[in-house]
């Protein structure tokens, strides 16, 4: 989802690789970190064995700390902290995923199942927020085109729409008078987007299971868009003919486009997108790197836009 002005960021440091790389030490200080701070779902124990992948990149990650306490989840709160202090009242299991519409064979899956059914990796990604703030995740998932696959897309797919579980009683966003958004919350992509090997569905962080305020138990990650398109806590996966209505997009189509692809020349009507400041690295006033199109994906992505004005389609 799209962030507001990050006045609220504190400077962490960031987690160093040999630290990342012992996993066991990793979490047990991250869990000393949750008891200390009396927050509750920062992180689950159960471990993931994933294997390395490809497209990694090598940049520093963000550390975990800021990685699990400065999200966007307004079905649990619109403040930076509501996720990580309210969204453990969500229930991730048992769960499944809705997998239906234009496919020759819908299914219903469990996470496990679909972890089974996947090859786990882990995948570090950078990842851009709207408002010129990013982070480098390392994220633990499998490509979206392996259920794809499973389900057989028919030839009039053209599109995936994704929906988050809407729970009144769990999500005390959703609570509200005056709601942020529709809810619940909807997301899309063009098929082609969805079956490119780059698209994950992720199910953990930093080798273990995700922790609520991140999206558990399982969301969407697209590294070359901005953030609002990283859907969580998925519970229905559709493929359509039409493009489907977005939640932001509906809700404010001259700020955020359908395809929301990181693009240094499209500036966002309230601020540039020309440049942009890693969290975690000295705060605001630490020297801004520029923003790279396709949020340095381009290789690997700009072809699936050949052709499309990239002002228009944003």
């Amino acid at each position: 989802m799209p962030i507001r002005r990050p006045s609220d960021i504190l400077p962490s440091e960031i987690t160093p690789r040999s630290v990342y790389l012992n996993r066991r030490q990793l979490f047990a200080g991250a869990a000393g970190l949750a008891l200390a701070s009396g927050l509750s779902g920062r992180v689950q124990a159960a471990s993931l064995a994933t294997q390395k992948s490809p497209f990694s990149t090598d940049e520093k990650l963000t550390s975990l700390q800021d990685v699990t306490s400065y999200n966007n989840f307004y079905e649990f709160g619109v403040d930076k902290g509501a996720p990580v202090a309210h969204a453990h009242t969500l229930k991730t299991s048992p769960w499944t995923v809705k997998v239906d519409g234009l496919v020759a064979k819908p299914a219903e899956f469990s996470v496990d199942d679909l972890i089974k059914g996947s090859a786990l990796e882990e995948r570090i990604y950078r990842m851009r927020c709207v408002e010129g703030w990013s982070m480098v995740i390392p994220w633990d998932g499998f490509p979206l085109a392996d259920v794809l696959k499973r389900v057989e897309p028919l030839g009039n797919a053209k599109y995936v729409a994704f929906e988050t579980a809407y729970r009144p009683e769990e999500m005390p966003g959703l609570q509200s008078m005056f709601p942020v958004l529709d809810w619940p919350y909807v997301e899309g992509l063009r098929l082609d987007e969805a079956m490119h090997p780059l698209t994950i569905l992720a199910v953990g962080l930093y080798g273990e299971r995700l922790p609520n305020q991140n999206g558990a138990p399982i969301r969407l990650v697209v590294p070359w868009k901005y953030g609002f398109k990283g859907i969580k806590s998925i519970t229905r996966i559709r493929l359509v003919e039409k493009q489907p209505e977005t939640s932001w997009n509906k809700q404010a189509p001259d700020e955020y486009g359908f395809y929301a692809n990181v693009n240094p020349n499209v500036d966002h009507p309230r601020w540039s997108q020309k440049t942009e400041r890693r969290i975690g690295e000295g705060g605001l006033f630490v020297k801004r790197r520029q923003t790279l199109p396709f949020n340095g994906y381009a290789d690997q992505v700009a072809q699936l836009y050949s052709g499309m004005d990239l002002r228009k389609f944003y």
